[in-house]
């Protein structure tokens, strides 16, 4: 039924076309070779897609997390001892951690990626009805050139910028460049909107006819068009670090320093104190005392190197990114597909949500929201709405959006008459089309006459502006008065009115539809208010979003008056708000830079707003400090969702806004932006656990090896022993501690600032009160084992080892509720998966300390050994619920 729509109003055009002189220029339109010099002169009419970065750069890209650039400088430094001592296994184990982690980021990456691309399929193959040669023809769409005439049609994507040379009822839904889904367009400069934020003549490459048809000429095309120029704003460089790049800097910076500072340090004292001793009782006559000096250096150098591998925590990339990794799968599930990684935890972060209107706050479907119609003619409404109409519904499955092809407005009143339970096809079918009189913004009615199966009589329908129709009806001036109150109470709630009325045409009357409406005498029918309902769940999510410490602007193409009242619908605009906090986008566009800036944060709603507006919204925003997320679902949006720091897409809109965009919001819901605040909370805070856990065993390392170097004995810890530790198990750690729930408390709390540092106080004080504590125990340990008469030996450091890793694995169970006073048995799914984790990591102890040998520097222990030192260890975890349970006592 669409297909025959569109085809009986082609042929309709293409007969008025062909009636006229063709050999007025714009209805001959090009000629082939003048197609060619066209094309060669302005290009082709396709969009240049965006440079993705290739295979083995989105893989390089990963080398730039300053933690693994510390690690690179450890592994060469590792590389120059092990071609020394030809002994290669600690070197290997640091390149493999660094591979593992930067993989695992890679391949999470490519593979967001490539389901993005399968989202993402673009048609440019689309058939295009033009004028060539005196003949109309279909071509592809990446065919148009500049100068070509082009016929536009109901549904039809406008495939260029042009002029109109004829429009006919003419109405285009813009929303994907300004946010507004009908706008009338026209050839008459006297009804031309001065306020249309493209001039009514023109229309754009990307938006859609809802109604009417026309003729234009190409002006534009591919990159040089509207929607073009806004791509390429879309693909320029972002050069925004994300909060978690900043802070992960700031914690490789001071681990770097605070490594390379006890190695060198240590690299000295210990250097010069042998050499001194050595130099003090021989002199170097030949190589031989060479080579014992090198022998010194090199060995120092070494416990140098050892100390700054056991300071850099090797697993805190990968635990990272794998917390990122596992994240992204997670919110798939919530409908955010998450391109870029570490979007996952900047929404966190986030302190101020632009969010356009159509399609995110309201449910882009115009809807009948109120209608106060004569109940006594139910009959004659519903033959009224299905005749004089030109829109179809498209059939729909189950769960599936509801729509439509044609003008918005008609479709809604279609759907509000299938509400009621009556089909507008066989009423349509039914009923005999006399004469029909379109839509036009001049007349601003329709009218239809029809021959009436369900009257027996002949009557003419008409729809409009209410005070237009109300004017050619028999109504008492208190009537109008009644109808105008209502009308108002509507308009001011920033919603569409349309009127209906009808009357019986006697037999042998003029058929025009113009004449008769023009005579008047009309039956008032009543009156329908239409708008674009605000989505359901969106009031409850601005809420949420606001008690996190997030602010919400809107920013739309909309009118003023639109726009602030889907605020005032959400919960935004509130009764004491003033005009300090709206704004159009004309007026945004000439306030300097200092103005604009004292006013960014208090603004709340921006209308009439243009791409570039709103992307300069975003980059003044950043300028105040503010981290930003924008959603959109049109190509205007792209420059803004590429420039903030979270681009949010939404799963129906332009492949061109997706693009630009690090989320796509798959169920196109605000309330999933809220979810994904949520989980890049909960995200952060679960680094922030793997930290302090990581953290505490690199400063027990880092200062066992230095004291144990103190009191003499051999390096307690080697760098292959520390790998296991810092590697095998903290990976298994990392995945115990990302997959811990999100929890909705974080909502409750005010956003980061951007300039907090990583490790908080209590952090910090975690870290080396649990972390002194180890080390008195294993210090204590070393003197033991050193006063023993047979000294340290093998089984000792093996022991000692063990002990390490223990104090570590039930450590692990403490870390995990950092920031709670909560039990750690209080979740028993969550203490389950833990211990998951903890067999694992207990079983790994077991075979490298069986079956370790010389590359771990371990012999077996007895059953009798593993007890003791599991039970003693697990004090550890009982002393982090007893203070739990005293804090959770005092609180109360």
């Amino acid at each position: 039924m669409n297909i025959y729509c569109k085809f009986a109003e082609l042929n309709t055009l293409i007969n008025r076309l062909m009636s006229q002189n063709v050999n007025e220029p714009h209805l001959t339109g090009l000629t082939d070779q003048e197609v060619l010099t066209s094309r060669q002169q302005h290009g082709e009419n396709l969009l240049t897609p965006p440079k993705r970065p290739s295979i083995w750069k989105l893989y390089l890209e990963k080398f730039q997390d300053p933690v693994i650039r510390v690690l690179l400088v450890a592994a060469v430094f590792s590389l120059i001892i092990s071609i020394i001592e030809n002994e290669y296994a600690e070197t290997i184990g640091i390149f493999f951690a660094i591979f593992l982690a930067t993989g695992i980021g890679f391949y999470f990456e490519y593979d967001a990626n490539k389901k993005f691309d399968l989202l993402n399929a673009v048609g440019e193959e689309t058939p295009v009805t033009v004028i060539r040669n005196g003949k109309i023809r279909e071509i592809p769409r990446k065919d148009i050139v500049v100068g070509d005439i082009v016929v536009l049609n109901t549904g039809e994507e406008i495939p260029a910028d042009g002029t109109l040379l004829e429009a006919v009822s003419l109405q285009v839904n813009e929303s994907s460049l300004t946010g507004e889904l009908m706008v009338n367009k026209t050839t008459d400069e006297a009804h031309f909107d001065d306020e249309a934020t493209y001039p009514s003549n023109t229309v754009m490459r990307g938006t859609t006819v809802t109604d009417g048809h026309g003729i234009m000429k190409v002006e534009r095309v591919g990159d040089a068009t509207e929607i073009g120029k806004v791509a390429r704003q879309a693909t320029e460089q972002n050069q925004e670090q994300t909060p978690l790049n900043i802070q992960l800097t700031k914690l490789a910076n001071l681990i770097g320093k605070a490594g390379f500072t006890i190695a060198a340090l240590t690299f000295i004292i210990f250097t010069s104190k042998d050499l001194y001793h050595y130099l003090s009782l021989n002199e170097v006559n030949d190589w031989h005392q060479w080579m014992e000096i090198a022998r010194i250096v090199l060995k120092y150098f070494m416990m140098a190197v050892t100390l700054i591998v056991v300071a850099v925590p090797e697993g805190l990339p990968m635990s990272v990114t794998l917390s990122l990794a596992l994240n992204m799968r997670r919110m798939l599930k919530t409908n955010n597909l998450v391109r870029k990684m570490h979007a996952c935890e900047t929404m966190g972060a986030i302190t101020v949500i632009c969010t356009d209107k159509t399609g995110t706050l309201t449910q882009n479907l115009m809807q009948v929201y109120e209608a106060k119609l004569d109940e006594s003619q139910p009959n004659l409404i519903a033959e009224g709405i299905a005749t004089n109409s030109t829109a179809f519904l498209e059939e729909k499955g189950e769960n599936e959006k509801p729509s439509g092809v044609g003008n918005p407005t008609e479709i809604a009143l279609l759907l509000w008459l299938n509400a009621q339970g009556k089909n507008y096809m066989p009423l349509r079918e039914q009923a005999k089309i006399v004469n029909q009189l379109t839509f036009s913004t001049e007349r601003k009615y329709m009218a239809t006459l029809v021959d009436s199966p369900i009257q027996g009589k002949r009557v003419l329908y008409i729809k409009g502006a209410p005070e237009i129709v109300m004017s050619k009806c028999q109504l008492s001036s208190q009537e109008v008065t009644s109808f105008n109150e209502q009308l108002l109470a509507y308009q001011n709630k920033a919603m569409r009115t349309l009127g209906l009325a009808y009357k019986y045409i006697p037999e042998g009357a003029s058929e025009d539809c113009s004449e008769l409406v023009n005579e008047g005498g009309l039956t008032f029918l009543g009156i329908f208010a239409i708008s674009d309902p605000i989505r359901p769940d969106v009031p409850d999510a601005v809420k949420k979003c606001q008690s996190a410490g997030i602010s919400v602007k809107i920013v739309t193409g909309d009118t003023p008056g639109t726009a602030t009242e889907i605020a005032r619908q959400i919960g935004l605009w509130k009764p004491e708000d003033t005009e300090r906090n709206r704004i159009t986008g004309v007026e945004f566009a000439a306030l300097s830079d200092e103005e604009a800036l004292e006013r960014v944060l208090d603004l709340k709603v921006m209308s009439r707003a243009r791409p570039m507006d709103k992307q300069r919204l975003v980059q003044l925003l950043q300028q105040k400090g503010a981290v930003v997320a924008v959603t959109g679902d049109g190509t205007n949006d792209a420059p803004a969702l590429n420039h903030a720091q979270v681009g949010l897409s939404m799963g129906t809109g332009t492949s061109v806004a997706k693009e630009a965009s690090d989320i796509t919001l798959l169920d196109d819901s605000f309330h999933s932006i809220a979810t994904a605040v949520m989980w890049g909370r909960s995200l952060y805070k679960n680094i922030q656990r793997f930290i302090v856990f990581q953290l505490t065993i690199n400063v027990v390392a880092l200062l066992s090896v230095l004291l144990g170097a103190f009191f003499g004995t051999e390096l307690p810890l080697t760098v292959t022993q520390m790998l296991w530790v810092n590697l095998i198990m903290d990976t298994f750690a990392a995945m115990a501690l990302a997959s811990i729930a999100p929890s909705m408390d974080v909502m409750n709390e005010k956003p980061r600032k951007r300039t907090d540092f990583i490790i908080s106080p209590a952090m910090r004080n975690n870290i080396f009160g649990v972390g002194l504590g180890f080390l008195v125990i294993l210090m204590g340990l070393l003197v033991y084992f050193k006063n023993l008469p047979g000294g340290m030996d093998t089984r000792h450091l093996t022991i000692f080892f063990t002990i390490f890793v223990m104090l570590q694995f039930w450590n692990l169970f403490n870390a995990s509720v950092f920031g709670t006073n909560h039990s750690f048995f209080k979740d028993a799914s969550h203490a389950m998966g833990m211990l998951g984790v903890a067999a694992i990591i207990l079983v790994g102890q077991l075979l490298i300390v069986s079956f370790g040998g010389k590359v771990f520097r371990t012999v077996p222990l007895s059953v009798e050994d593993w007890i003791y030192i599991i039970a003693g260890t697990s004090v550890v975890l009982w002393l982090g619920e007893i203070i739990r349970g005293v804090k959770r006592l005092t609180k109360k």
